[in-house]
């Protein structure tokens, strides 16, 4: 079996031989532990100066070498801060009047590609085959082939890819898609994200279809695939168990008094639609007095890129909407909306979603959010609560029969779809449920990074899961 090299932004840190992170840290480090190799990326220094250090470190642990770099200062400026989280990071998630383009940091994008492929190059053998991550690395191929490397190259998009005109926002799109061309397979999350790719390469670049899955430009085929990433539900659910008798699940129990509980976790970020999230629970306060004094919002929102504006900004607002409507709605034994700007530890979460009746995921624009589905793996078969999603979440293309689809533009049909959460009846709820963790064990992590890498190295692209 070819050894597999994963190559990803940040590399996972590693505790007791296990990734701390969920998600693409969990599907990476189980291929990884198959068939052994290498897993390569930055890993979270930063050093002073414009040249970053020629250093690989090496850690290898059973049959995993994790090898990691530092980057300069002025390359995670530019690479990191500047191009891939102020250009392609609105962008991507069709926010291009947040984004800021700079022709310095986007030839640090480049510079920083083609400087990890010198680092990595020494550790590719002949049969190796690599696995890229995500947005930070959509030239990493190009510059794999340009420093001789003919090894089979996959490619993974965590993130949406937009639509050709916003796409096209992106002053060297036509570049960057060039780039991703060198890849020999392309996965996407969602058949939206799928066909904006395609589309582009064909109307932009003048690439020809192959069947409903291929296309070929220049004389090399490149597959393109749906490969939605998944949980492992059954892990989840155990999780969700470890916590519910501690301390603090019990203390929150006790301190709602029998109150309904809704929970949000998510990054501080604006894609999140977090300020809307907010309103719409105003407007439910609102508009169903019922529930005033009988439910209390909980979001958990670790700040991030908190050297970035835009995010400052959306922290500022989103402080500014808790205590308006927390000093509107308040009363001396309740207070409606607890906004927490910390992280908690990933059993403790899944105890809390275990502890809720809703689970209130709606962002603007998602790849695939894995919160949803650990929300609805976290639930007691026998009293599931009620998930109320965003149809622009990936997630919502497997959930959508169980979860309360929402549109976050829409808030009194938010607040419409918190009413009907909060007064579901018992069998509504177990129905749902039921098909939905159906949903999640039978597409779980193992399936998604198992299609992935037997389609890039057999060259041939299964059907996608969700049709």
């Amino acid at each position: 079996m070819s050894r597999l090299i994963v190559v990803s932004n940040r590399v996972a840190p590693i505790a007791e031989g296990k990734p701390t992170a969920g998600g693409l840290a969990v599907g990476v480090f189980d291929a990884l532990k198959q068939t052994g190799g290498i897993w390569f990326g930055w890993n979270g220094d930063i050093v002073d100066g414009s040249t970053p250090p020629d250093t690989v470190h090496k850690d290898t642990r059973d049959n995993i070498t994790y090898a990691t770099v530092a980057l300069s200062r002025a390359d995670y400026d530019q690479y990191y801060r500047g191009f891939s989280n102020g250009m392609l990071w609105p962008v991507f998630h069709y926010r291009p009047d947040l984004s800021c383009y700079d022709r310095r940091e986007y030839a640090g994008y480049c510079r920083v590609n083609h400087w990890l492929v010198e680092r990595l190059k020494p550790m590719i053998a002949p049969d190796d085959i690599l696995w890229v991550h995500d947005y930070h690395l959509l030239p990493f191929a190009s510059a794999c082939r340009q420093a001789g490397i003919r090894n089979r190259i996959g490619f993974f998009l965590h993130i949406p890819f937009p639509v050709e005109p916003v796409m096209a926002t992106v002053p060297p799109h036509r570049e960057l898609i060039e780039a991703m061309c060198a890849y020999d397979l392309v996965g996407f999350q969602t058949d939206a994200d799928r066909r904006a790719f395609v589309d582009y390469v064909c109307r932009r670049l003048g690439a020809g279809r192959r069947g409903d899955r291929y296309i070929e430009i220049g004389g090399h085929r490149i597959g393109a695939g749906v490969y939605p990433i998944g949980i492992y539900p059954d892990e989840i659910q155990q999780l969700s168990l470890k916590h519910s008798r501690s301390r603090q699940i019990t203390n929150l129990k006790q301190g709602l008094q029998q109150r309904r509980l809704m929970v949000s976790v998510d990054r501080l970020d604006y894609s999140k639609g977090l300020v809307e999230r907010f309103t719409s629970f105003e407007r439910l306060l609102e508009r169903t007095p019922a529930h005033r004094g009988q439910v209390t919002f909980v979001q958990i929102a670790p700040p991030s890129r908190s050297d970035v504006e835009q995010y400052r900004q959306i922290r500022r607002q989103l402080e500014s909407a808790a205590g308006r409507i927390n000093g509107r709605w308040s009363d001396l034994a309740w207070t409606p909306l607890r906004y927490i700007n910390k992280s908690y530890d990933r059993a403790m979460l899944m105890s809390l979603f275990r502890a809720s009746q809703v689970g209130y995921v709606t962002p603007l624009r998602d790849g695939m959010n894995l919160v949803a589905k650990e929300y609805v793996a976290a639930q007691s078969p026998d009293d599931p609560g009620v998930l109320v999603l965003s149809e622009f979440a990936g997630a919502a293309e497997e959930l959508g029969e169980g979860a309360l689809l929402v549109n976050p533009h829409d808030l009194d049909g938010m607040a419409e779809a918190l009413d009907r959460a909060l007064t579901m009846p018992l069998p509504e709820r177990m129905a749902r449920h039921r098909g939905m963790l159906a949903r999640l064990t039978e597409n779980n992590l193992s399936r998604w990074r198992d299609r992935f890498l037997d389609d890039l190295q057999s060259e041939t692209v299964t059907p996608e899961v969700v049709a």
